[in-house]
């Protein structure tokens, strides 16, 4: 296997009733990590390079080509994925550099003006044959639709995915971004509406604050593409303190990098098989 859409993997765990897990990355050892995961578990996985990400790193082509290269050697399925792209040239650029999909996040723009930019980055990327996620959001500030308290209704978001094209729609169900605790609660009877309600899969953004056994059941209720990023930066860091702490003359950055990308490896992989449903192992 190599590079694949996350058009195919989306639409996969959807026809199936599953998850699929999107990962963000951060550096070369995250995409590393998390390719191995997916071999780990036999999965398929979506390395998702966000705005913030891009703009780290001074610019999206340097960590989007290595991150790329990356998903062509793997041995199983593996995407790349724009992730939170709130300019629609950095769309405009992923889609040159060969991202099979992208994210505009217009969720902290008024309604009309989200569904007119949507709608043209959309258009866009249909031409190039890429697939597009958008996020309906009622309030601004950092976290969108994702800002607590924040509920998607069902009727405004059929009429959104109808008017913009979308091909995948990020909702607000009562996760919350860069949470370092896993106590968020989702509102599973409106992820089940808003399953029947539209025509499109349903994405979790936030989901390092939501418990395996709620994600899980959210999965059942109609969520697809399950978007992690906190959480596992969490297990690369522990490991990173941990080496360190253990050896105060250490100075190869490798020999402290290498446990922690073991580490997030370990955890992506156990969460792959989560979202797929293929296990009843599950931890708070």
């Amino acid at each position: 296997m190599t590079l694949v859409s996350a058009r195919e993997l989306v639409t996969d765990a959807a026809t199936r009733g599953t998850g699929i897990g999107a990962f963000n990355v951060i550096h070369l050892e995250t995409a590393e990590g998390l390719v191995r995961a997916s071999a780990e578990s036999g999965l398929p996985v979506i390395l998702q390079i966000s705005q913030n990400c891009a703009d780290y790193h001074g610019a999206l082509e340097p960590i989007a080509l290595a991150t790329l290269a990356i998903a062509r050697r793997a041995t199983t399925p593996v995407a790349v994925h724009l992730d939170h792209a709130e300019r629609p040239e950095l769309v405009d650029e992923a889609i040159a550099l060969g991202f099979g999909s992208v994210m505009f996040d217009g969720g902290a723009l008024p309604y009309d003006e989200n569904v007119a930019i949507t709608a043209a980055v959309a258009a866009r990327a249909h031409a190039a044959g890429v697939y597009i996620e958008g996020e309906l959001g009622e309030v601004g500030g950092k976290d969108g639709a994702h800002a607590p308290g924040v509920r998607t209704d069902p009727d405004e978001a059929r009429a959104f995915v109808a008017a913009t094209g979308v091909d995948a729609l990020a909702v607000a169900v009562g996760s919350s971004h860069a949470m370092t605790d896993r106590t968020a609660s989702l509102d599973l009877d409106l992820i089940a509406r808003l399953r029947e309600a539209l025509p499109v899969p349903l994405v979790l953004h936030g989901s390092s604050g939501v418990a395996d056994a709620v994600i899980a059941d959210a999965v059942r209720a109609g969520m697809s593409k399950i978007n992690v990023s906190t959480h596992l930066n969490g297990f690369f860091t522990r490991a990173i303190r941990s080496t360190l702490d253990g050896d105060q003359k250490l100075v190869d950055s490798r020999k402290y990098l290498t446990p922690a990308r073991g580490a997030l490896a370990g955890e992506a992989a156990r969460m792959l098989r989560l979202f797929a449903l293929e296990t009843a192992e599950v931890a708070g």
